[in-house]
């Protein structure tokens, strides 16, 4: 059951009461609901997710529910920690898991997941597709969110992957060029090694530029798309085979060279 209920209280009363008495839904199911973000109302002139069911709601106070019971029904992999700082931390992402949450919710995003552990705000510095899997870094405030996010923007950050493609790919530093959306793409693919009884290579692929799906269509674009890349080749069961291996960085908050994971 998918619904969206959109409500401007009349009376003063609980954010559960009033969104019961509208959708019809069972208080557990709201309140469920509401503790995975898919609730919404305005403070401060600025929307944002409301939480606590209980929550004394005035007369006039405008409350929205994003209700999807297959998306709230998800039981997300938990991310890895790989390393924290006071400013941001480093995390590993697992298949499946978004990197922000929508509207519908945010109990199987990462930075509503980090934000739980670490018990911090987090802000979102970077994208990974939700089928990719890899590291990723979260802020701890906004100031530091700006300053790594334009490390990523300015091209200044080493990024290296790992896919795993159809047929043989036998390159050294192939340079991939081709203009997504109009836009200057760049991408490095140099072969690992070929699996001949699968008909697999491993390739690792650096990007120079970070246009959506960038890695997954270039790839395909040259007749080898990812493995289990239900939008640009051919689903599996495994799953997407793209994973975001290094990080590197000269970071502007620590004053120093920063690098996570795996050069390959």
């Amino acid at each position: 059951m998918r619904k969206q209920i959109d409500i401007t209280v009349d009376s003063a009363q609980s954010a559960v009461d009033a969104l019961a008495q509208a959708s019809g839904l069972p208080k557990q199911r709201i309140k469920d609901a509401m503790a995975k973000g898919a609730c919404w109302w305005t403070q401060k002139g600025k929307k944002v997710r409301l939480r606590k069911a209980k929550r004394e709601l005035k007369v006039g106070t405008r409350i929205e529910l994003f209700y999807d019971d297959q998306v709230l029904s998800k039981i997300p992999e938990p991310p890895k920690l790989v390393q924290a700082f006071r400013s941001y931390s480093v995390w590993f992402k697992p298949h499946g898991l978004l990197s922000q949450g929508s509207q519908w919710g945010d109990h199987c995003s990462l930075l509503r997941l980090a934000e739980v552990e670490l018990n911090k705000p987090c802000f979102l510095v970077h994208r990974l597709d939700g089928d990719a899997a890899g590291l990723m870094l979260v802020a701890h405030d906004g100031k530091s969110a700006g300053a790594l996010s334009q490390l990523f923007s300015g091209r200044t950050v080493s990024k290296i992957y790992r896919a795993t493609v159809t047929g043989p790919l036998i390159a050294e530093d192939l340079v991939i060029d081709a203009k997504l959306d109009g836009k200057e793409s760049i991408s490095r693919v140099t072969t690992l090694n070929y699996d001949s009884e699968a008909d697999t290579t491993v390739v690792k692929v650096a990007i120079e530029t970070g246009r959506k799906h960038q890695i997954r269509r270039h790839l395909a674009g040259i007749n080898h798309p990812i493995v289990g890349d239900r939008l640009y080749g051919t689903p599996d069961a495994a799953g997407l085979q793209l994973e975001a291996v290094h990080l590197a960085f000269d970071c502007p908050l620590l004053k120093r060279r920063q690098s996570f994971g795996q050069t390959l």
